[in-house]
């Protein structure tokens, strides 16, 4: 035993001194000032080297935590981390920004970079027409955007990045409807006309100017109907005929339009 001990410390010894022999790893940014860091991270940003922005502006903001670059790599890293797809990252470097920095001038710009981050552009012309299934999706980023967008449009009205903003609240609040929407109409297929009553209340409560509202109203009245709450179905359908009086909905019902795909 006293062998081995002995084997295993003359072995570790030669492992610490071997790590001396190996070559130092030089820093290539030492010496470099705040413009010139400032400088090459905006170079590989530009470039799309999001990596390597990323960890000049991190050298920078280290080196050189006072002044306007260290504030300015502050929000340059937000944005070269959701560039180079890491939302969790960009988000926790805006609200660092704006928690540090709530009265920076540009610190609308920053409100507006957190709602692009989690802005889910896949809801878009190509998720429509390949009738992708929404259930699929988690709704939670879309929800998180619409809020950030809020708070930028609600804070700084006057702010160049507002009316991008509104429209994409706009587009956000038609993506979360129909997101309520379709999974009522799931619950419908399977039966469970409550839920998708519920769910369609959802919809209708929180959501009342999208255009998802019309399909709604349809499952309402369907739910109603199949569990034979003639009433609510009467009131559900009133409201409906009088908003929508030409629905597709009273002809098709609740099926919808093959796929693009399915054509041929």
């Amino acid at each position: 035993m006293r062998s081995l001990a002995v084997i295993a410390a003359l072995f570790l010894a030669t492992v610490v001194a071997g790590c001396g022999l190996l070559p130092e790893v030089k820093d290539e940014t030492s010496g470099w000032t705040a413009n010139k860091l400032y400088a090459e991270a905006k170079d590989a940003l530009s470039e799309g080297s999001y990596d390597k922005s990323i960890k000049y502006f991190e050298k920078l903001e280290s080196r050189y935590p006072y002044g306007r670059f260290a504030q300015q790599a502050q929000m340059e890293v937000a944005y070269a981390y959701w560039k180079s797809g890491e939302p969790a990252s960009a988000v926790a470097a805006c609200e660092r920004f704006i928690k540090l920095h709530p009265n920076h001038p540009n610190v609308d710009y920053v409100y507006y970079l957190r709602g692009l981050v989690n802005f889910n552009e896949d809801l878009g012309i190509l998720g429509t027409i390949s009738n992708q299934d929404m259930t699929e999706r988690d709704p939670k980023g879309a929800r998180e955007s619409f809020d950030a967008f809020k708070e930028l449009v609600t804070r700084f009205p006057n702010s160049k990045y507002a009316p991008d903003a509104l429209a994409r609240m706009k587009y956000l609040v038609n993506a979360l409807a129909s997101h309520e929407v379709h999974v009522a109409r799931y619950y419908m297929k399977r039966g469970a006309q409550l839920a998708a009553i519920n769910r369609a209340q959802y919809a209708l409560k929180n959501y009342p100017d999208a255009p998802a509202i019309e399909e709604a109203l349809f499952v309402m009245v369907k739910g109603y109907d199949q569990l034979g709450m003639n009433d609510l179905r009467d009131d559900a359908e009133r409201v409906m005929r009088k908003n929508f009086p030409q629905s597709p909905y009273y002809v098709r019902g609740l099926d919808r339009p093959e796929p693009w795909w399915k054509l041929w």
